[in-house]
């Protein structure tokens, strides 16, 4: 290794979304752009750096969290403002870089609507658990007939 040369290895999260009509699956405007967030401390522990080192309290992204609240700090282990049910994500290694979740949050979950979303994280279970990462993006309106298609990609770099 040079000297001064430093080996790093960074993780930047995007996320994107768009409401569909719930019975015929139209679009309902334009996908949002790309939003960045914040790979919380417990993120780095425990799905990092937990499952890279095959440590016992490791964890893996299978769900995803859509909320009415701001996006997550570094210290925060859940999504502010958290609405309707969590949502099974669908992973895939995009390139050998990148992993992609996608899923659908139904509007059918909505208790109260409409609801004016924000927020979404990544997590690990489909209730409690701790968040990998979160990000807040332009307000929408989310009524009870329209759901929201979401993907969030996790690109590393070195």
């Amino acid at each position: 290794m040079r000297k001064g040369a430093k080996d790093a290895i960074a993780v930047r999260g995007f996320a994107r979304f768009q409401l569909v009509d719930s019975e015929t699956g139209k679009p309902l405007g334009r996908p949002s752009k790309w939003y960045r967030n914040t790979v919380v401390n417990l993120g780095f522990a425990y799905y990092v750096c937990g499952s890279i080192g095959a440590i016992s309290n490791s964890t893996q992204v299978t769900y995803m969290a859509i909320g009415t609240g701001t996006a997550p700090g570094a210290a925060d282990t859940s999504l502010q403002g958290e609405v309707g049910a969590r949502a099974t994500t669908n992973n895939s290694v995009m390139s050998s870089k990148t992993l992609q979740t996608t899923t659908q949050f139904a509007g059918s979950t909505l208790t109260a609507f409409p609801v004016t979303i924000q927020n979404v994280a990544l997590v690990n279970t489909s209730s409690g658990g701790t968040i990998l990462s979160g990000t807040t993006y332009a307000t929408s309106q989310w009524n009870s007939n329209q759901n929201v298609n979401a993907t969030y990609q996790l690109r590393f770099s070195a």
